[in-house]
């Protein structure tokens, strides 16, 4: 039986999540290669209708990576992704999707390594759930 390769979307703040990403290649860190990185200004301009099209188009987790608690260049936008998050995990449990497959994560621009075990383990983590219960077909997907 084939293994399941999940796919993964990652919003990544410019400043913080996507540089450690950066920084994890430049080290010759390795992390999944369905890990998709979208950059984003700030983890705070992340909005809700990011996340669920992002789910509809065949993601089987998602995650919201900024700067650290204190440390947005944008003041507080972590904070506003961090709450953005708990809500939408709330409506994906009750859509029957699953909260679980959605996370919010925070870590500084010279955390390569952090970036690169936490990409790994939530992979793992969607893995082990299985497929987005509302997947569709890849070729209608990326027509829509």
């Amino acid at each position: 039986m084939e293994q399941f390769e999940p796919v993964i979307v990652a919003f990544c703040c410019h400043y913080c999540a996507y540089t450690a990403a950066d920084v994890a290649g430049s080290m010759r860190i390795s992390y999944p290669p369905n890990v998709h990185i979208i950059k984003v200004p700030c983890s705070g301009k992340v909005d809700g209708l990011h996340i669920m099209k992002a789910f509809q188009k065949g993601a089987d987790g998602v995650y919201v990576a900024g700067c650290l608690e204190g440390d947005c260049h944008f003041k507080d936008g972590n904070i506003k992704a961090s709450r953005r998050v708990a809500y939408f995990k709330r409506l994906l449990d009750e859509i029957g999707v699953g909260g679980e497959r959605l996370e919010m994560l925070t870590m500084s621009a010279g955390m390569g390594e952090r970036f690169a075990s936490t990409a790994a383990e939530f992979t793992e983590h969607i893995r082990r759930l299985g497929p987005n219960p509302v997947k569709r077909p890849r070729e209608k997907a990326m027509n829509e």
